[in-house]
């Protein structure tokens, strides 16, 4: 995972509005942005980065050192700071991007490549975020860095191939990356190995945090402190914080208070099937000192706080802030606020409200601790209650970006105030929910709160501005429900996973695929006999076909779908589907069924009561008419479909019906008719308004 060490973990990964951070940008303007597969805007130096001047030098002079293999270099130069987590190698590396940003005019960006879960992001994935945030007009990642001189820092890299298929092909670019350890089959490059800090660096991290007075009146205690754990970063913050909180302890005492901490975590044998309630760690175990660190200030929390600590290992992708962490310690919203930022203050939590993060180094010893002192229904029930306080957060979040009222009873903590608010948290939470999804659907079921949580998600995605922004997301949603699904047998999900799919595969143009899915899914929605999957399939079918100029097996997949819902009653879906066949139809010129398509869609669309739905279709029967050369049947279809506009109190779509029926009049020779219906119009629409569109 990501070297969270807590002096120098980077700011948490943000795009969109308010990073305030210049982004790399085609001609268009628009940056990094949700879905990019992680890549962002390189975030700022860590404030309490300190020392690793050595270690900066030589990755400086690195980059115009000639390479190690023979020949002429054809990729960017490579920079490789390795270590393990907690020693500061995330920040080393921006540290370094900082320094040489201006040498690199075409742009940078960060990219973590582990994911939440501790497995390598696909490189596709990466890739595709890669070519939007260079902007456009290339079709592959060297079309798009050829001939720049562009800065990427790749963090987390944990294979040589993630690496080889990221290096932009251009030999005056650069690339800063970071792994636990050397990257063998990487050519060319000479790994800078991260050990503790050097004794004057560590002593300053100290000073920052407990004072330059406590240090110059003790100077030998500081440096003794800063030997027992080894320069280790992380573990002198630790150490740090709990001293600050101290002021009548002396260095001495801390250490020696360390050396009688053993270096394993002192937690007893999980009980039977707690390994099933906790999550494995997402990084390795912890070096020796950063145990007693940890054990130091981990020993000194009140009972409540302790438990609260264990319990934050359960949030998705380390990320919590103050609901989840309320839902998972069962308390208030303010104390659980309150407790946060004593963790910060203490060196166990890095960040800030409103998002806090579990820094990884920490998390092999907050998960061996919640196994050794929960229940395993007691972690269950944490995480459960977690859950359904992400899932009402969605629902607040997607009613709030779709402008409509909030579900009633929902607490006042839990609501958004407005749409951008709810844009904002939804954009910045979205690595943690994506991770929730997929703990909740881990172990291969999909009970009723994982269902909640996937649907909730899907739906706050589809209403987040900016049209198919979150499709890549809401993609991989439902891929995993499909996964689970044909795992368990469980064929009606599987359906709905399947048109979902194939629904987005027909958005983004992948008609082929979309095809295979619907047909794959109107299977499993017969075998479990889903009516309502069978009739959404079956038209999706007509639709993707008339996308692919194949009118024929539209009308025929088309004709399938309105038997099937002629057969079961359903009259509003036999309106939509007569108008969807009388579009076909007036697409291939087959005016007179269309027009009997149309006038058949605006009868059920009165039954049903639905008088705007008539007067479209009226609308729609006019222009068939008048593409069949009967421009006064037309005018005659064109004044009924007014008719019932008006009845229903559409202005808009009497504006626009007014403006089709002007067009009409011109056509045949009135245009003083023609006028007045353009003047009765415009007297309908307010200032800035738009009629409705007609086809």
């Amino acid at each position: 995972m990501t070297d969270q060490s807590l002096h120098s973990d980077p700011p948490a990964p943000r795009s969109g509005p308010g990073t305030g951070n210049a982004q790399v940008a085609g001609p268009d303007g628009e940056g990094p942005r949700p879905g990019d597969g992680g890549v962002i805007v390189l975030p700022a130096v860590p404030a309490g980065f300190v020392g690793r001047e050595r270690e900066l030098a030589e990755l400086l002079a690195e980059i115009d050192t000639p390479g190690l293999g023979a020949g002429t270099r054809t990729a960017a130069r490579v920079l490789l700071v390795a270590g393990r987590p907690g020693t500061g190698r995330t920040a080393l590396a921006l540290r370094v991007a900082a320094e040489v940003a201006p040498r690199y005019p075409d742009g940078g960006v960060f990219v973590r490549l582990t994911s939440a879960e501790g497995t390598p992001v696909p490189v596709e994935q990466v890739a595709r975020g890669l070519l939007r945030a260079l902007g456009p007009g290339a079709a592959d990642l060297p079309g798009a860095t050829a001939g720049r001189r562009l800065l990427l820092v790749l963090d987390d890299v944990v294979q040589a191939g993630q690496l080889a298929a990221l290096l932009p092909e251009a030999t005056d670019s650069l690339v800063v990356a970071t792994s636990d350890g050397p990257l063998s089959g990487v050519t060319d490059v000479r790994p800078c190995t991260l050990g503790g800090l050097d004794t004057p660096a560590a002593v300053r991290l100290l000073s920052a945090a407990v004072g330059e007075t406590r240090v110059s009146c003790d100077p030998r205690g500081a440096e003794s402190l800063v030997h027992e754990l080894a320069g280790h970063p992380t573990a002198l913050h630790l150490a740090a914080g709990w001293l600050a909180a101290r002021p009548g302890l002396s260095f001495a005492d801390a250490t020696t208070r360390l050396r009688e901490i053993p270096p394993a975590p002192l937690v007893p044998p999980p009980p039977a099937g707690t390994a099933a309630a906790v999550p494995p760690p997402r990084n390795p175990p912890p070096a020796g000192e950063l145990v007693r660190a940890f054990r130091l200030v981990y020993d000194s929390l009140p009972a409540a706080a302790a438990r609260m600590l264990r319990l934050l290992v359960l949030a998705p992708a380390g990320a919590v802030d103050a609901q989840g962490a309320s839902a998972l310690a069962g308390c208030a919203l303010e104390a659980a606020q309150g407790t946060l930022d004593d963790f910060v203050r203490d060196g166990l939590l890095a960040g800030g409200a409103p998002q806090y993060r579990v820094p990884g180094c920490l998390e092999p010893m907050l998960a061996a601790l919640l196994a050794g002192a929960e229940r395993p229904e007691d972690v269950r029930l944490a995480r459960a209650r977690m859950l359904e306080r992400t899932v009402r957060l969605l629902l607040s979040c997607r009613a709030a970006l779709a402008r409509e009222p909030v579900e009633e009873g929902m607490p006042r903590a839990l609501r958004f105030d407005t749409a951008q608010a709810a844009a904002d948290w939804l954009e910045s939470r979205l690595p943690a929910l994506l991770a929730a999804v997929r703990s909740a659907v881990a172990d291969g079921e999909l009970d009723t709160l994982a269902r909640r949580l996937v649907a909730a998600l899907v739906r706050a995605l589809a209403a987040f501005p900016g049209g198919d922004a979150m499709a890549a997301e809401r993609y991989e949603l439902h891929s995993l429900v499909l996964d689970v699904a044909e795992r368990r047998g469980l064929q009606r999900e599987q359906a709905a996973a399947l048109i979902n799919l194939g629904d987005l595969d027909a958005a983004a143009g992948r008609t082929d695929r979309a095809v295979e899915r619907y047909r794959v899914a109107l299977g499993a929605a017969r075998a479990c006999d889903d009516r309502q999957a069978e009739g959404r399939v079956l038209e999706a079918l007509g639709g993707t076909y008339l996308e692919r100029h194949d009118p024929g097996r539209a009308f025929d997949w088309y004709g399938r779908a309105l038997s099937l819902r002629q057969a079961g009653g359903e009259l509003a879906d036999q309106a939509r589907l007569h108008g969807r066949i009388g579009t076909l139809l007036t697409y291939t010129g087959q005016y007179g069924p269309a027009l009997r398509a149309w006038r058949t869609a605006a009868g059920i669309s009165r039954r049903l009561g639905d008088l705007p739905a008539q007067a479209r279709a009226l609308a729609e029967a006019a222009r068939v008419q008048d593409f069949a050369g009967r421009p006064e049947d037309a005018v005659r279809s064109c004044r009924d479909a007014l008719y019932w506009a008006r009845q229903a109190a559409d202005r808009r779509l009497e504006a626009a019906l007014l403006l089709r029926l002007a067009d009409l009049l011109d056509r045949l020779g009135d245009p003083e008719g023609a006028r007045l219906q353009r003047e009765a119009a415009n007297g309908l629409s307010s200032p800035g308004a738009q009629a409705a569109e007609l086809p």
